[in-house]
């Protein structure tokens, strides 16, 4: 149960008018009240005789009753609260005693012969009720509603477990503001997928992704279509910034504004420069893997990058410090903020929603130590700079082998939230890690599906010997892979990793031994990618011989002997 606190509005008829509209939103059917605070309000729902304006003018009377002067410009307290997808259907009894709990617990109308605010609460769905109050007590006071929000969350907590509702998990207060009512109500009438304040939540987290300098970040900003306000000190010194869309405008006409504080809480300045900070003298950065058979700056080289980067921050997470470890989560965000910015069309969604889901999970009261985590914010930065990439070939190829590390990273993140008692955080990373595998199948399908009928095709022999070298370097996981789809797509990596002159069995066990298998949905999909990194192959072998010279002639183009080949004749004197 998500009770949505808005605290600060001015217009009580026109929040009610919204209430009680029927015609615009598919949701509003059969608007009533369920409570109000004397248990006797006019209901222009359900009294063909009430008005909105009589509603209105009774909520209002403490407010007007008092001198112009005396008035506050923001009178109007406004809050949601509903009900999880999954829970029953509540009565209108169950809503009414729910709104008088929000209300007593956020100190609107406190009870016990306190003095109170004016409120109503409308139901116009099954799943959800509105809460409207003037921030007016009857004797002319402000009502002591300090940190209502948090005391309303407080509350519902206590009204899912004796309900048996679902029971959503604790905040801290490292989340991002929520946007707020109106904000929701101004997205849905101009049509607006997310509001302009997630619309810039998410424009800023990618303008920050691997940037290195403030001049990068802001020029970013600017590229991206933002307007951007800054705030400098006497002496010159930058102290903050605001953004705005262009086409979001109040009723002046003016574009809104919005400090990156108030976006989230790590894209304020001054969080946004630690970012920028050095490692610690005599501890650098884990380097990456070297790129191979790619040219530097191109999408797939920055692709196997991140690969070699996430695997290092498994580690990291698994083994490390807390502040290094909060550090290198908070950078995976970084990445896939990049990787969905970059990546081909029938991958972006996915990724997208998954590093918008992952968002939550990159803060926690652990405040992170930077500079450990300079091998991922490169990564990064190495993503955005490469442009885009194509959705097949080795752009393809790579871009699901950078997924696939991605995902033992963000799962490695879970365990570690978990471990720390981070609901939210460990609830974000999970629904991170659905998207992610739902992009991952998208980018995996094709290059996955040549290898396994390039396994298919592998003379008999070949075949036989990679299943018994698989036996005897993973006795206790071959069973299982055998039995995959994907071990036929094993199989022809195994062939050309030989036939580029390395040692297959010392490369499973080398990729099985860093990292446990057991709870992998396809062990031997997450071994094909790990064996073409760490041996150097093409991730995508669409244009790679078929058939059973495969390996021989792989071998000829990479200068190296295959087994039972005979190596180049030299002259003897």
């Amino acid at each position: 149960m998500i009770p949505s606190v808005n605290p600060s509005g001015s217009d009580t008829r026109g929040l009610l008018y919204y209430l009680y509209e029927t015609g615009k939103y598919e949701d509003h059917t059969d608007p009533h009240l369920v409570a109000s605070f004397d248990g006797m309000s006019p209901d222009p729902g359900r009294d063909p005789n009430a008005t909105l304006k009589d509603l209105q003018q009774l909520l209002d009377q403490p407010v007007m009753a008092l001198a112009k002067h005396a008035r506050p410009a923001k009178h109007v307290w406004h809050t949601s609260v509903r009900a999880d997808p999954g829970d029953r259907i509540l009565s209108d009894e169950e809503w009414a005693d729910i709104a008088r709990r929000i209300v007593a617990a956020t100190g609107i109308d406190p009870g016990d012969g306190q003095s109170g605010c004016r409120w109503a609460a409308v139901r116009h769905a099954d799943d959800h009720i509105h809460i409207v109050a003037t921030l007016v007590t009857e004797d002319g006071h402000r009502p002591d509603d300090f940190r209502s929000g948090a005391r309303a969350q407080a509350e519902a907590r206590l009204i899912e477990k004796e309900l048996g509702l679902h029971q959503v998990a604790p905040g801290d207060g490292t989340a991002a503001q929520r946007p707020t009512s109106a904000e929701r109500h101004k997205a849905e009438r101009l049509g607006r997928e997310r509001t302009a304040r997630e619309e810039l939540r998410e424009t800023v987290r990618r303008a920050v992704a691997g940037a290195t300098s403030e001049e990068e970040f802001f020029d970013r900003l600017a590229a991206a279509g933002l307007l951007i306000r800054k705030r400098a000190a006497p002496s010159g010194d930058l102290l903050g910034y605001k953004v705005a869309l262009p086409d979001d405008l109040n009723k002046d006409g003016e574009p809104v504004f919005y400090p990156g504080a108030r976006l989230a809480p790590d894209l304020s300045l001054p969080r946004i420069r630690e970012r920028w900070s050095a490692a610690p003298d005599g501890q650098d950065a884990e380097p990456a893997d070297p790129l191979p058979r790619t040219a530097p700056k191109s999408p797939a080289a920055a692709r196997r990058r991140t690969a070699s980067a996430a695997w290092q921050a498994v580690l990291v997470l698994e083994h490390g410090n807390d502040a290094v470890a909060a550090a290198h989560i908070a950078s995976a965000g970084e990445v896939l903020d990049a990787l969905a910015k970059t990546s081909a069309a029938h991958t972006r969604a996915e990724l997208r929603e998954a590093a918008w889901a992952f968002e939550r999970a990159s803060r926690s009261h652990v405040r992170a130590e930077r500079g450990h985590d300079r091998a991922l914010r490169q990564a990064a930065r190495d993503l955005i700079h490469s442009g885009p990439a194509l959705g097949r070939g080795e752009d393809g190829a790579t871009t699901a082998m950078a997924i696939d590390m991605l995902f033992f990273l963000i799962t490695a993140a879970i365990h570690w939230h978990a471990k720390k008692g981070h609901a939210q955080q460990a609830a974000a990373a999970r629904q991170a890690a659905e998207h992610l595998r739902a992009a991952y199948q998208a980018a995996a399908a094709q290059p996955l599906g040549v290898l396994y009928q390039r396994g298919r095709r592998l003379h008999r022999p070949l075949l036989n010997r990679h299943t018994t070298v698989l036996r005897e370097a993973l006795p206790e996981l071959a069973d299982q892979i055998l039995a995959e789809p994907g071990w036929y797509a094993l199989a022809a990596t195994l062939a050309d990793a030989e036939a580029a002159g390395h040692d297959p069995a010392t490369l499973l066990v080398d990729a099985a031994r860093r990292r446990e298998l057991k709870t992998a949905e396809s062990a031997s999909d997450v071994l094909v990618w790990r064996l073409r990194r760490t041996a150097g192959l093409p991730a995508d072998t669409s244009d790679t011989v078929t058939g059973p010279h495969a390996a021989q002639q792989s071998a000829s183009r990479t200068g190296q002997r295959t087994p039972g080949q005979p190596g180049p004749r030299h002259n003897r004197s």
